[in-house]
């Protein structure tokens, strides 16, 4: 098993610590590699990472598809849960998770453009939906990554962290704030974190 890595990718982040939580890291090898390159498009058409590439040679792409086909691998506990209340409430707080990393992700290249009123109202857009993610989380109820979404949203803070650290998320979120101190500490997350 081969998985196109960035080092700095948050959803690649996401797929590792699940491989990590499946006990499966050290049958995976982690293929450096930029997105530009063409030996990614072969296997990928959007040139994308994460992209993994199963025993068999299949390429399976993005990250939501990529942790289902972990958690399907080895014998830990799933991170996803069987159909039913616990695995819908698990696959929402993932879309959270990635709804954070896909509000933050594009404004790290929209702030370094000239800021027109429609990049301004964008950007503006993009941190609100962020201030709301947080709100909800907030309130929630979160395990020690017993779930994919536990690292999903366990990853997305991380991210916050790693790139927008002059727009800090934890005034105000008393109880995110200690999940994550906890989380954040625990092998697959402290493995994982990205080198900048």
């Amino acid at each position: 098993m081969k998985l196109a890595y960035s080092p700095n990718s948050p959803y690649v982040r996401k797929c590792h610590v699940c491989a990590i939580l499946r006990g499966i890291d050290d049958r995976i090898e982690y293929w450096t590699i930029a997105t530009a390159d063409p030996a990614l498009a072969a296997v990928n058409p959007l040139s994308k990472v994460p992209t993994f590439i199963t025993d068999d040679g299949m390429a399976l792409y993005d990250s939501p598809v990529i942790c289902e086909f972990l958690d399907s691998v080895g014998d830990a506990p799933k991170l996803i849960p069987a159909p039913g209340p616990a695995r819908w409430r698990a696959l929402t707080l993932a879309a959270l998770g990635d709804g954070i990393l896909d509000a933050t992700q594009p404004r790290r290249r929209e702030v370094a453009l000239p800021q027109d009123e429609g990049r301004v109202t964008y950007i503006a857009q993009q941190q609100l939906k962020v201030t709301r993610a947080l709100a909800v989380l907030e309130n929630e109820t979160l395990g020690m990554l017993e779930t994919i979404g536990d690292v999903s949203v366990a990853c997305a803070l991380g991210y916050l962290d790693f790139r927008y650290p002059h727009e800090p998320w934890r005034p105000g979120h008393p109880k995110l704030e200690a999940w994550y101190a906890k989380v954040s500490a625990m092998p697959a997350m402290a493995k994982t974190v990205p080198p900048g």
